[in-house]
């Protein structure tokens, strides 16, 4: 897919994300459209998928960042793993798609995630079974930086390193702002390239906007060791109100605002 048509299937998810949020009354905009062109270069250009979302040779997906959900059941449903109509009922109960990735519930979905910090102790038992089987399945994982606060991360990114997870590729959706304030304010994270780098993996860092940037990074196959992608990402983007702004982590437009959005992806006003 050319860099045009991921922004434009981009754009595409992230105006389906503000109709499913509307129509649940609640959800966290900000990071979802924060991750939302990482997420759409990986599931139309890099991960290998098949029209079974069981098919035992596909590559695997863990959205550690589990609130952010909105855009991924968007392109499970694009994608025909889920109906479309399941959108409408985003966070309903007893409906597929949950306010966190339920595996048990969403086709498509690899690993029921939500409490943060642990996708990437999944995502690396995941590669490493995969290894002991000889598989060629390659994991791919998703993290906020808000979450690598947690200890758990640290002990899983010391395990991929010793392991030699070449097949482990982790996404660190990085736009500096967690529920009630910036990452450096609650905990700074310092200089996470180095730190990630010292612990044994390959990093790169990249514009999480920048569809060229993230193919690139994702083509990186680094031999015995982990790759790190450090995406610097705006939180709301797309939306100039919601933009670095953390009041969106978890808020839902309504009204005139609501409209201002719909107007600013491309929606019907």
């Amino acid at each position: 897919m050319s860099y045009d048509l991921y922004k434009e299937k981009a754009a595409f998810i992230r105006r389906t994300v503000l109709d499913m949020l509307e129509s649940a009354g609640s959800g966290h905009p900000g990071g979802s459209f924060s991750a939302t062109d990482i997420l759409t270069v990986l599931y139309y250009g890099k991960m290998r998928l098949f029209d079974d979302p069981r098919d035992d040779r596909r590559d695997r997906f863990i959205l550690s960042k589990g609130h952010a959900n909105p855009p991924l059941y968007a392109i499970l449903a694009d994608k025909g793993y889920i109906e479309k109509e399941e959108l409408k009922r985003l966070r309903h109960f007893g409906n597929k798609l949950q306010g966190h990735p339920d595996m048990n519930k969403c086709p498509g979905i690899d690993c029921s995630t939500g409490s943060l910090g642990q996708g990437l102790s999944v995502a690396v038992g995941m590669a490493l079974g995969f290894k002991k089987q000889n598989k060629d399945n390659h994991v791919y994982v998703l993290t906020g930086d808000g979450e690598l606060q947690e200890g758990i991360v640290w002990e899983a990114l010391m395990a991929a390193a010793h392991y030699k997870l070449d097949n482990l590729t982790m996404i660190a959706d990085c736009n500096g702002l967690q529920l009630d304030g910036s990452t450096d304010e609650v905990m700074s994270l310092g200089n996470l390239a180095d730190k990630v780098r010292a612990f044994g993996f390959e990093v790169a860092e990249i514009d999480g906007h920048n569809f060229e940037e993230i193919t690139k990074a994702l083509d990186i196959k680094p031999q015995g060791k982990p790759l790190c992608i450090i995406a610097r990402t705006i939180k709301g983007k797309g939306v100039s109100y919601m933009e670095n702004n953390f009041a969106w982590h978890g808020n839902v437009p309504q009204g005139e605002l609501l409209e201002k959005a719909k107007a600013e992806l491309g929606g019907r006003v």
